[in-house]
């Protein structure tokens, strides 16, 4: 089967594309997740934040004036 021609876009980011995602620090990340603010999900070992879990995190954080 070969590869397709056009990215497929992750169900699931690292830490570290979590945090330029969302544009902020891998810290900033982590005390998200110590704090149970944005959701985790491991896989072997490592973390990932889910990408509807980091969208679902920034429609909460919009702060409508």
């Amino acid at each position: 089967m070969s590869k397709p021609s056009f990215p497929i876009p992750s169900a699931a980011l690292t830490v570290d594309e979590a945090a330029d995602y969302l544009r902020v620090s891998r810290a900033t990340i982590w005390r998200l997740l110590r704090n149970k603010s944005l959701a985790r999900a491991r896989i072997g070992g490592r973390t990932v934040v889910r990408r509807v879990d980091a969208e679902a995190f920034l429609a909460r954080a919009v702060d409508v004036a």
